[in-house]
C-alpha cells in the first residue's frame, strides 16, 4: 500500500503537475489577453451583439437569438435553444475582444446550421463522456484493489472518453475561430491588420485552454495506466 501511494505521488509530480501548470498558464493568458484587448475600442463601432448578428446574417441563419448574461468569460452558444449567450461586457461592448468572442460564438451557431461533422461527433459522444467522467476512475480503482484487471480496463476506457471528447473539441473550437476571422475580415467588422491580429490573439489564447485541458487529461490517463499496470507487471 505504501508503494502504491509513493508511486502515485511521484507520477502525479512528474506527469500531472506540468500539465496542470500549463493549464494555469493558459487561463492566465486568456485573462490578460482579454483584459488588454477589452480596453481597445474597434474603429467600426460594432458591439459584440451586432458583430454576432452580422456573422449569423453572413451564414443566412435566421433562427438564432442573442442574449446578454451576467457572467464574464462564460460566452457560449446553446444549440438546444438556439441562443448565443454573451457576457454583458461582450454583448454591449465595442472592444476588439468583444467582437472576436461574439463572432466566435456565432461561428459555433454556423457549425450547427451547416452540419459541421466534428461538432456532430462531439454532441453524439457527450452522454458516454458524462458516464466516463463519473464512473471511469471509480471503476478502475475498484478493479485495481480487487485485482480484477477487466474492471480496471473498463474504467480506464470510460475515463479515456473524456480525452476523446476534448480531442474532438479542438477542431470545433479552431474552426469556429476561423469562421469568425473570415467574416470579420470579409465584412469589415474590424478594420486594419492590428485590430484583426488583436481578435486572433484573444481567440488563440482561448483555444490554448482547450489544448491544456486535453494535456491534463492525457497526463492523468497515463499516470493511472502506469500506476495500475506498471507495478503489477514487475511483480509477475
Amino acid at each position: 500500500m505504501l508503494g502504491y501511494y509513493l508511486n502515485s505521488t511521484w507520477l502525479y509530480i512528474i506527469l500531472v503537475v506540468p500539465a496542470f501548470l500549463l493549464a494555469l498558464a493558459a487561463q492566465a493568458k486568456v485573462k490578460t489577453t482579454y483584459a488588454k484587448m477589452a480596453k481597445i475600442r474597434n474603429t467600426s463601432g460594432y458591439t459584440g451583439a451586432q458583430a454576432a448578428a452580422a456573422v449569423l446574417r453572413h451564414y443566412g441563419i435566421m433562427n438564432v437569438t442573442i442574449e446578454a448574461i451576467n457572467r464574464q468569460l462564460s460566452d457560449h452558444f446553446d444549440p438546444r435553444s438556439n441562443v448565443i449567450r454573451l457576457s454583458k461586457d461582450v454583448y454591449y461592448g465595442s472592444s476588439i475582444a468583444a467582437v472576436g468572442i461574439a463572432c466566435h460564438e456565432a461561428g459555433h451557431a454556423a457549425q450547427h446550421a451547416k452540419g459541421y461533422v466534428p461538432i456532430k461527433i462531439r454532441n453524439a459522444i457527450i452522454p458516454a463522456c458524462n458516464i466516463g467522467s463519473y464512473l471511469g476512475l471509480p471503476l478502475a480503482f475498484v478493479g485495481y484493489f480487487l485485482g480484477y484487471e477487466p474492471l480496471v480496463l473498463i474504467g480506464l476506457g470510460l475515463y479515456s472518453l473524456i480525452a476523446v471528447f476534448q480531442l474532438v473539441t479542438l477542431p470545433v473550437e479552431f474552426n469556429a475561430s476561423a469562421r469568425a476571422v473570415k467574416v470579420i475580415d470579409e465584412t469589415g467588422l474590424l478594420r486594419g491588420d492590428e485590430e484583426i491580429k488583436g481578435a486572433k490573439k484573444v481567440l488563440a489564447a482561448a483555444a490554448m485552454t482547450y489544448v491544456a485541458s486535453l494535456a491534463v487529461t492525457l497526463a492523468n490517463l497515463l499516470r493511472f495506466i502506469i500506476l495500475f499496470f506498471g507495478g503489477r507487471r514487475r511483480n509477475d
